[in-house]
């Protein structure tokens, strides 16, 4: 069935009217109160969730604010500053008074049905905020804009397929709700069996540092004068630390590029082979990946430290491990300097004090762990392929579900 089939399907032939959000659903304020006051005032498990910037939030008693100030009403907050974005609360809230929100109290329309537009509407309106010095948006933005009110003049039937198309979106995004806390929960059961695998005591094993069981310890080319990026001839890749996800070398579609003149001098200063083992020394520290085959076409950043271990003593998959478990991620913490950018001095990392049990027994831990990292981290299968595909799936019924003709003067107000 096409789109368009499937969505004259569901409206059964009834006009669609664009309405401004103002007209529609009921704009409601915040109450006053400081950052400081919402963390002297929080108590987990309070009833009233209070929402500021970003993802802050508190939880406060009936009482600590204003009663006029608490909305019992199922709402989308409006995250006018910063971070531009919208939320569904439907549970007892409030929110800083630069903050609004909206609710659909005494109107014919389903609030989480506009919820879902809102969300997908999103950049429309972070769009306008990024032309302030500060990204924010006002109260005009948004009760002027319009959404789509399917058979307004008959209330019954325009809840009915606002209902339906909430149905199907909430059955998608509760499936990904579902698999990420699964995700959760696994990722969890992986770290335990990592430390608990990974934790020796004294005498179990030999003790050594890590420039004793490694050739060598160095790390990438940064452009400065070197070389330039992303220029016209550029084919290689340039690994910062954002390509080093879940124990892997990952390419995305913002990798900086460089040529092959940019990409031997780095070679010169940090020639990769496979088994050597990647660690991100500056920014966020302590992201691990072996490199599986000699890279052909790619190299790494300064602050990518690479590690090339003397396999004869250590194997490269259960080092990386090692560098991720509890225990020496809390050793090494105690040496990271910088502010604002932190970073792990590398002869900090060489003189690491780390456990190296006999080679036999490194590859029956190595063996175990790779199972859950399998399952957990692999893009191609288990989980995360899973959530990557229910994603893309929720995308395409939201997108679907909301394509319904624009007038022209709505057409004009979203560009």
């Amino acid at each position: 069935m096409s789109g368009k089939n499937f969505l004259e399907k569901l409206l059964d032939g009834v006009d669609v009217e664009w309405k401004a959000l103002g007209e529609v659903l009921v704009r409601t304020k915040g109450t006053k109160i400081t950052a400081g006051q919402m963390r002297d005032l929080h108590k987990e498990g309070a009833p009233v969730k209070v929402f500021a910037g970003g993802k802050t939030v508190a939880f406060l008693d009936f009482g600590d604010i204003p009663e006029k100030d608490v909305n019992l009403e199922p709402s989308i907050i409006v995250k006018s500053r910063g971070v531009i974005e919208f939320e569904y609360c439907d549970q007892p809230f409030s929110h800083k008074n630069e903050l609004w929100s909206y609710n659909a109290s005494g109107k014919a329309i389903n609030i989480k049905y506009v919820y879902y537009f809102l969300k997908l509407n999103e950049p429309y309106f972070q769009n306008i905020g990024s032309k302030m010095q500060m990204p924010q948006i006002a109260t005009p933005d948004t009760d002027r804009f319009e959404i789509p009110i399917p058979c307004p003049d008959n209330p019954k039937k325009s809840l009915e397929i606002q209902a339906e198309i909430v149905r199907i979106l909430a059955s998608f995004t509760e499936l990904t709700a579902e698999l990420t806390a699964e995700l959760t929960a696994r990722k969890k059961q992986y770290n335990y069996y990592r430390d608990k695998l990974l934790s020796f005591e004294e005498g179990e094993v030999e003790w050594k540092t890590l420039g004793e069981v490694i050739y060598s310890l160095k790390t990438g080319l940064n452009p400065r004068k070197n070389f330039q990026l992303n220029t016209p001839d550029a084919k290689g890749y340039y690994v910062t630390v954002r390509e080093i996800q879940n124990g892997r070398v990952t390419f995305l579609e913002k990798t900086d590029r460089v040529n092959e003149r940019a990409l031997k001098l780095i070679n010169g200063r940090s020639n990769l082979d496979a088994g050597d083992v990647l660690f991100s020394g500056t920014g966020t520290v302590g992201r691990t990946a072996v490199v599986e085959n000699k890279p052909e076409n790619w190299n790494i950043k300064e602050g990518v430290y690479v590690i090339k271990p003397k396999q004869e003593e250590i194997l490269p998959r259960f080092l990386a491990h090692l560098l991720n478990s509890s225990e020496i991620v809390k050793e090494y913490s105690k040496k990271i300097v910088g502010n604002p950018v932190v970073s792990l001095p590398m002869g900090d990392l060489r003189n690491l004090k780390i456990p190296v049990p006999p080679l036999n027994k490194q590859a029956r831990i190595v063996a175990f762990l790779d199972k859950f990292d399998a399952l957990n981290n692999s893009i191609t299968e288990g989980l995360p392929r899973e959530i990557e595909l229910r994603q893309k799936q929720y995308a395409y019924y939201r997108d679907l579900l909301f394509s319904f003709p624009k007038p022209e003067a709505a057409l004009a107000a979203s560009a």
